[in-house]
This record gives C-alpha cells, sequence and structure tokens, in this order.
C-alpha cells in the first residue's frame, strides 16, 4: 500500500504561519498534502467580478508559490468539498485529515457530510480553533448557558484569557513535514468564469499608529482611523492570536472589536435560526413596508441623507464602509423606511469585502432591535446629528457625493420625524400583540 499522507484543508485560515489545524497535521508524523476547493455551492452564486473570490485565489497562488519552492506544492479543486474528498480518497492512503473549525450552518452542514464520508472509510476528521480566541462554549454564564448581551460577555471573556491562548503555533518548524510533490496544476480565476475586479485590497500591514489612537480615531469616517484588517481576519491572512497579543499592550478599545467577532461566532453557533430569523422571535411579527423603490434609492446612495449616501457609495465603489457609517445606513434601511433588515444584509454579503455571516447578521439585527443586545428598539439614529458629531466639516460627505450641496442632489426621500414616529408606531404595535 502507498505511504499514508495527512490531508490539511484551507478555508478561512489563508496562511502558513501560526495556524493551528495546520500544525497539528505537520505533527501528524504523516506527509502533509495541503488542498483548497474552489466550492461551487458557494461560487456558483457570486458575480463574475467578485474582489473576494480574486483576493482568495491570489493568497492561494501565493502559498501554493511558498511551498513550491521548498518542493512541495498545494493542491487546488474547483468543484465543492464532497466529490473532491470522494476522488482524494481514491488517489492517496489518507491516514487523517485536519482543518480548521467553522462555527457558520452551512459550514456546520458541510462538516458533517465530509465527517461521515470519511468515517465510512476509516479515515479521521480532525478539527482545531483558529479563526476565534474563545469558541462555542467556552465564555459562559455561571450557569453554562450562552451569553446574549455583549458586555458581560467581554467582562468573563477578559477574565477567562491566558497567555496561552495567543501564543503563536510554530508551523516553521515543521517545514519538512509538507509532502515532496512536483507542482499541482494552477487553477485559474477565467477558468472559474471569474474575472479581476478592479477593486483595491486593502494592506495586511499592521499599522501600530493607527492601533494606539483607535479609541480617538474610530468614528470619524473622513480619516483613516481603523485597521482596515477585517478582510484579512475573515480570511485568515492574519492571525487573531497575533492581533490579540497586539490589542493587550496598545488599546482596549480595538481589543473590544476582536471580541465582538468571537461573540458573534457564538452567537451564531448557539443560534443558527439567526441567520434567516430575527434573533428575538417576536420581532419577526413587524410590518415592514418594503418598498422596492426606496430600496434601491438606498442602495445607489440617492436618499437625499448625505451621511447615509456617502456611505453606500463608498460601500458599492470600494466593498468597505466605515463602521460608524455602517451603523447609520443600516438603522436608515431598517427605522427610516421600515425595510426588513434581511434585505440590507444581503446587500452588504453581496457587497462587503469583509463580509462575514456571523458579524453581518449580528450587525443587522443590532440595528433593527431584534438582535442580541440590551438596547430598546426605540434606539434611531438621526443621520443629521450623526453628521455633526462625526462629520462636522462634511469631508466624507464632500468626497463621496461631490454634487451635494448643488440641485443636483436629490430631496429626501422621507421627512425624520415622520420616519421616526412611524417607526415607533409600527413597532410598538408588532411587539404588544
Amino acid at each position: 500500500m502507498s505511504q499514508a499522507i495527512t490531508i490539511f484543508w484551507f478555508r478561512r485560515d489563508l496562511r502558513l504561519h501560526d495556524n493551528a489545524a495546520l500544525w497539528s497535521a505537520l505533527k501528524s508524523g504523516n506527509p502533509v498534502l495541503p488542498i483548497f476547493i474552489f466550492d461551487k455551492a458557494i461560487l456558483d452564486l457570486l458575480p463574475k467580478k467578485d474582489a473576494r473570490v480574486e483576493f482568495i485565489h491570489q493568497e492561494i497562488a501565493a502559498m501554493k508559490a511558498v511551498l513550491e519552492s521548498k518542493g512541495s506544492s498545494l493542491r487546488m479543486f474547483y468543484s465543492t468539498p464532497n466529490e473532491v474528498f470522494k476522488q482524494l480518497t481514491e488517489e492517496y492512503n489518507i491516514a487523517e485529515v485536519w482543518t480548521n473549525r467553522d462555527y457558520e450552518p452551512y459550514a456546520q452542514d458541510r462538516d458533517k457530510t465530509i465527517f461521515e464520508l470519511l468515517q465510512e472509510k476509516n479515515i479521521v476528521f480532525k478539527g482545531a480553533k483558529d479563526h476565534v480566541i474563545f469558541e462555542k462554549d467556552e465564555v459562559t454564564k455561571d450557569d453554562k448557558k450562552p451569553y446574549t448581551v455583549f458586555t458581560p460577555y467581554s467582562r468573563k471573556w477578559k477574565a477567562l484569557l491566558k497567555p496561552y491562548h495567543y501564543k503563536a503555533y510554530p508551523n516553521e518548524k515543521y517545514e519538512n513535514a509538507y509532502i515532496k510533490t512536483t507542482p499541482f496544476e494552477n487553477i485559474t480565476l477565467s477558468s472559474m468564469g471569474f474575472e479581476a475586479s478592479g477593486v483595491e485590497i486593502p494592506s495586511r500591514e499592521i499599522s501600530i499608529d493607527i492601533i494606539e489612537k483607535y479609541d480617538q480615531t474610530r468614528d470619524i469616517p473622513s480619516m483613516r482611523g481603523t485597521s482596515r484588517l477585517s478582510l484579512h481576519l475573515r480570511f485568515g491572512t492574519v492571525s487573531i492570536r497575533e492581533l490579540t497579543k497586539i490589542a493587550l499592550v496598545k488599546n482596549e478599545k480595538w481589543l473590544n472589536e476582536l471580541i465582538w467577532r468571537d461573540f458573534y461566532q457564538m452567537i451564531i453557533w448557539h443560534f443558527p435560526h439567526s441567520v434567516e430569523g430575527s434573533f428575538k422571535p417576536q420581532y419577526d411579527r413587524l410590518e415592514w413596508i418594503n418598498n422596492n423603490d426606496d430600496f434601491e434609492k438606498w442602495c445607489k446612495g440617492k436618499t437625499g441623507y448625505p451621511i447615509v449616501d456617502a456611505g453606500m457609495r463608498e460601500l458599492n465603489a470600494t466593498g468597505f464602509m466605515h463602521n460608524r457609517v455602517r451603523m447609520v445606513v443600516a438603522s436608515f434601511l431598517t427605522k427610516h423606511l421600515l425595510i426588513d433588515w434581511r434585505w440590507g444584509e444581503r446587500y452588504f454579503a453581496e457587497k462587503l469585502l469583509d463580509f462575514e455571516l456571523a458579524s453581518n447578521i449580528g450587525g443587522w439585527q443590532w440595528a433593527a432591535g431584534s438582535g442580541c443586545d440590551a438596547a430598546p428598539y426605540f434606539r434611531i439614529f438621526n443621520p443629521t446629528s450623526q453628521t455633526e458629531k462625526f462629520d462636522p466639516q462634511k469631508k466624507y460627505i464632500k468626497h463621496w457625493v461631490p454634487e451635494y450641496g448643488t440641485p443636483m442632489y436629490p430631496k429626501p426621500i422621507v421627512e425624520h420625524t415622520f420616519a421616526r414616529n412611524r417607526c415607533l408606531e409600527t413597532f410598538k404595535k408588532a411587539l404588544k400583540e
């Protein structure tokens, strides 16, 4: 029989350094074959100029080149995970398969299917924690129930944190364990039906200066006051352990943003119903207006509310939107226009470079009032006061809405006080029933 190998399956952990499951695979005692699957079930739903697919492809190609410089390679597939593992079990004598855990419903179903397929062939399928510092049931209330409010969760998270939680995995020590092979075939973007997007990808460089000032600059959309690392965290091109180590020393506010990621990953694992339904089920009784024309104007940044329009145009042009503005545009859609948060969530899912299901769902439900948050539904952002507070000189607005202040700029599609009162009445009616 041919030599037994260990397969390492890259997913949302696109790096060779400080990678938990890869470290375990390299220590298995078998030659390690790294693979990546461009999953048709996901890719077939995406636009052909999706910058995220382009980014993933670039990262996979870069890792493949590094491995080939060491006499190994990385095998790429464009298929479904089920078909790929059927093929691999026929081609190789596989001792075990390692991957890093994913907590979203699709990933859970996919991994269950692969586990069962491998189990039938007596192949061990093992997972590791890599995407978060704490997962699943690691941070719970004293009664072992999951937290549903962030602040007490974050306090417990910090209390439980120990240095070993953010210690790097020394993958470099085991580089000789990669399988020795001639280079595997490349899969091109075009062969999968995708094209270059032209969208600029934020740097993965960690700016200590920005992190140190984060608590002072994070709410000002006209300046580079945030790290812009969310895309790299989403796809694992940077390590959450490395960033946590920096945050602990440099800025607690920035650390809190990392904890929010853990929180939402925990929530989606415990409460998968929140992907499609309201976290608080009574909010599913809301009678949304869901006006298609209003939604179209919101999408295009033509609502007549400059801070909302600037945010949507930034998103459409770059795949990024400043976090403060994300809250404003989400509140506007759900509260001013009474459009179902799921409409906005899906639009963000299509456009955001850093789209991550758990955080996107969590953020949208927070804005709509239906999520896991202690704040009541009558938190309604006033776009004008938000502008006065965070973009008083209109730098951000003028950059993205050049026709602002001219006859070309549209009138507001809804009056603020009217919209606020309508929202309160609609929510009160639904929640009293």
